[in-house]
Order: structure tokens, then C-alpha cells, then sequence
């Protein structure tokens, strides 16, 4: 067998050949059947869940044809609880104190066995600077395993695998065809094969600091045996320029990880997890049985699952880079499958033991469901209060803004900034006011996406819209 088959599919690849279709597809038919049958995104609302929603939208179809001020005001009034929550929760965070720095990382000697897991998916222009990053994690390589996980028909990305020169601790291996074709589905794949007593996800475009494994391994080591998982912050690499959503992108990410996320854990409150950099007890993350494979948000959705079974989350400092999406045609899908995952966690949650446990039943509401409420709600009351504000306007050319709602906008925005400025001093940069000014601007955006979203957890709630990545030098993708 050529050397490049051996060092692309070296999990799967049988001492007289090169993989077959036919191997592929025994395995596939193993994993399936090895995946836990658990209540889980593959049925996005319940029957009472089904019956909730038909009588809220008949109430309040009803509403709006009966009585439609009646309806504006109800729902003007829980805008203003949401956004109220949202901004009160932004400004606790931002005036909560970052913990201390820990101890320093335990010697080589006591170091645990390290598994990374990657999935990809068309991705071949980005594979050699996600290969340069892993190579520059600085890990004993005698305990380090990273799995790079690609999809069948993903032959593009294949071809740059087996053309690369690939350090000896990387495998590559490949998933076997299935349904659903989603990233918590590769993970599970590689987690089966996973020798290492700790697991960390990566995405295609991240560049890990060298020194994030050592520090997630100290934490773990001193800490109780609670303690399940450590998220490490995800920050947006300067672009050198001010366009509109790499700006607001690197902004939402400041004030989320380096402010919101920390602020949580030391609240002891759980909270939804990053896509990436999240650093497993790998014993907690197969009791729970790993991640549903039909939630595209999986990260959020395990972060509860484990604080559901008992365990602890908590962050770390050291950071991984990223980059921001740049055109509407990256971000727009992207928010879209971000905010439809966020719904069906909380679909899942509601109708689990979560709303039986009083912290973790706050710090859903707090963070996903106070989202989602946001996301929906804002684009349509903010489009009937400057509607109606015109009305208002025509008679005698003059605006009437009632003052409490004026305070409520002021008092969220003010918040918002508040944590997005924190959030970026934190991570070594500089807020800008022009950065701050547009926020409300892009929380209209997200209010498009919301569309999208509830269309897609009605009629296709595991459709996984792909982000396209590109290298941080070279073309882009087409």
C-alpha cells in the first residue's frame, strides 16, 4: 500500500489494500448502531411541545386580529423583559473580576495523554495552516494523539492530506457515509478512537496558543473531580480594517468569551460552550454519550448535558485565533444555523431535567433562551416602534418617544458596549467607538438570521449550512 494511504486513513486502512467502499460502509453501519438511543435533536419538540406552540400562535394570531394594540403592547412589554435581562446580565459580567492566574502546569512527567479532535469538511486550502498550528502545540508527543477527521466524498480535502508530510502524532481518519452528515457526528467517529485521558475540538481555521493543552491540564489537575470541562477563549484576529461584520463579529466574540463565559463560571452557572477549544475529561464526555449528532450547535447542547448529569464547567486564558467571517454570504448563513441550534437546545432542555435544577434552569434562561428571545424579537418590534414613530411623526413633525423606552435602549446599549469594551481590553486590543455605535445596527442582522432559523427548525432542523474558511494568505474560496 502507497505511503500516503497509510497516513490518510491509518485507522481504517486493512493490511491487503487500500479502503474500500465496502469497508467504509461496514463501518458506518457500526457506528450507527453503536450510537445511543437518548432524547436528543433528532425530535425538535414533543408532542406537548407541539401542542404549546399550536395554542400560543393561535392566542396569538387571535390577539393581533382582535385587538392588534393589545398584541403590539404584550409584545413590546416582553421585548422589553428580554432585552432588559439580556442587558442587566452584560453588565453583572462586565463588572465581575477575572479570576486569579493559576498554578503553573505540572512537569512533562505527570502530564496526561492529550486527544485533539478535527473535524473538516472541504477544507483543503486551509489543512496546511491547521497542520502548522497542531505542530506548534508545545505537548510531550509521546502522549499527544490529534485526529483529523474528514468525510467520504470530501475528496479535495483527501488529496491535500495525503500530500502533506504529516507530523507522526496526526491521523487522518475518515468517516464513514451516514446520516446525519454533521460536525458533532465526526467527533463521535474520532472519540471512539481517542486513546487520550483529555480531548480538545479544534475547527479548520484555529490557531491554538502552543501553551493552551498545559494550561487546561493543570486546571483539570487541580480541581475536584467535578469538573468536566474548561473552554478556552475564541478570539477574531485583527483584520487590519473596519468593514461592518468583521468588526461587530470580533466585538460579539470579545464580549462573549473573554467577559460573558468567565463571568458565569464564576457565578457557578453553566453555559453553552464555543464550536471549538472546548478541553473534555474524556470518562465525563462518554458518560454522557458524547455529543447528538442532530443538534447544530452541539457545543452549546453539551455544555448542559453535562451540568444536567452534575459536572462543572469553567474557562481558561489562553486563547485561539480565529477568523472572522467577511461577507454576508459567510455570516449570514453561519448565524442562521447558530440560532436554530440554540432553539433546538433549548427544545431538548426544556423537556429534560433541567428545568427541575434551579441553577442550571437560570443559567439556560440567561444564555440561550434569553438569545433566542432577542434574536426574534428585536428586527419586528424595532420595524413597528420606527413605523409607528413615523405616524407619529407626519401630524405636527415632532417625535414622542416614551422615556421608558428611550432608558430601556440607552440602558442596553450601554451595557453592551460596556462588555464588548471590556471584552476586547481583555483580549489586547482597543475598542472603538465606531465598533460600539454600529451594535445596534448589527443586532437588526441578527433578526434576519432568526428568520432563516425558525424556517429551517420547522422544515430542515439538521440541514447544516457550511461555513466556508479561508486561509489566513492566499485565495479565497470559490
Amino acid at each position: 500500500m502507497a505511503r500516503e494511504d497509510r497516513r490518510l486513513e491509518p485507522a481504517l486502512a486493512p493490511a491487503s489494500g487500500p479502503v474500500s467502499a465496502d469497508d467504509i460502509k461496514a463501518l458506518g453501519d457500526t457506528f450507527v448502531a453503536s450510537t445511543p438511543e437518548r432524547d436528543g435533536a433528532h425530535r425538535p419538540l414533543s408532542r406537548t411541545q407541539v401542542l404549546g406552540v399550536v395554542i400560543a400562535g393561535l392566542l396569538a394570531a387571535l390577539g393581533v386580529a382582535l385587538a392588534p394594540m393589545a398584541a403590539f403592547t404584550a409584545a413590546h412589554h416582553l421585548f422589553f423583559v428580554v432585552f432588559l435581562l439580556g442587558a442587566l446580565t452584560r453588565f453583572a459580567a462586565a463588572m465581575t473580576p477575572l479570576p486569579p492566574r493559576r498554578a503553573p502546569p505540572p512537569p512533562d512527567a505527570d502530564l496526561p495523554s492529550y486527544t485533539i479532535i478535527t473535524p473538516l469538511y472541504r477544507e483543503a486550502e486551509v489543512l496546511p495552516e491547521l497542520v502548522e498550528s497542531l505542530a506548534a502545540i508545545d505537548y510531550p508527543r509521546d502522549r499527544l494523539q490529534a485526529l483529523i477527521v474528514l468525510e467520504a466524498d470530501d475528496e479535495s480535502t483527501r488529496a491535500a492530506a495525503r500530500a502533506l508530510d504529516l507530523p507522526s502524532f496526526i491521523q487522518v481518519l475518515v468517516a464513514p457515509p451516514g446520516t446525519p452528515r454533521t460536525k458533532p457526528r465526526a467527533c463521535n467517529y474520532a472519540l471512539e478512537r481517542a486513546r487520550g485521558d483529555l480531548v480538545v475540538i479544534y475547527d479548520a481555521e484555529d490557531m491554538p496558543d502552543p501553551q493552551q493543552l498545559r494550561e487546561a491540564a493543570a486546571r483539570f489537575a487541580a480541581a475536584d473531580a467535578r469538573l468536566a470541562c474548561l473552554q478556552a477563549p475564541l478570539r477574531i484576529e485583527d483584520p487590519g480594517f473596519s468593514l461592518f461584520l468583521p468588526s461587530q463579529f470580533r466585538l460579539e466574540y470579545a464580549a462573549h468569551f473573554e467577559v460573558l463565559l468567565p463571568a458565569l463560571a464564576r457565578w457557578g452557572l453553566a453555559f453553552p460552550l464555543g464550536g471549538t477549544s472546548n478541553h473534555f475529561k474524556a470518562a465525563p464526555l462518554r458518560e454522557i454519550g458524547a455529543w447528538d449528532p442532530y443538534n447544530v450547535t452541539e457545543d452549546a447542547d453539551i455544555g448542559f448535558r453535562l451540568a444536567a448529569a452534575g459536572y462543572r464547567l469553567d474557562v481558561i486564558q489562553r486563547p485561539t485565533w480565529e477568523t472572522a467571517p467577511t461577507t454576508p454570504e459567510q455570516w449570514f448563513p453561519q448565524r442562521a444555523r447558530w440560532i436554530k441550534g440554540h432553539m433546538q437546545t433549548l427544545a431538548v432542555h426544556a423537556r429534560g431535567p433541567l428545568p427541575t435544577q434551579p441553577r442550571n434552569a437560570v443559567a439556560l434562561v440567561l444564555t440561550l433562551a434569553q438569545s433566542v428571545a432577542a434574536s426574534h424579537l428585536h428586527g419586528p418590534v424595532m420595524a413597528v416602534a420606527v413605523a409607528w414613530a413615523l405616524i407619529d411623526f407626519l401630524p405636527d413633525a415632532a417625535f414622542h418617544i416614551p422615556p421608558h423606552d428611550l432608558t430601556l435602549y440607552m440602558l442596553g446599549w450601554s451595557a453592551a458596549a460596556i462588555a464588548g469594551a471590556r471584552g476586547v481590553l481583555r483580549a489586547g486590543g482597543r475598542p472603538k467607538w465606531l465598533h460600539l455605535l454600529g451594535m445596534p445596527a448589527y443586532w437588526l442582522c441578527q433578526s434576519l438570521a432568526a428568520v432563516k432559523a425558525l424556517h429551517q427548525f420547522i422544515v430542515a432542523p439538521h440541514h447544516w449550512d457550511k461555513t466556508l474558511h479561508v486561509p489566513r494568505s492566499g485565495p479565497s474560496h470559490t
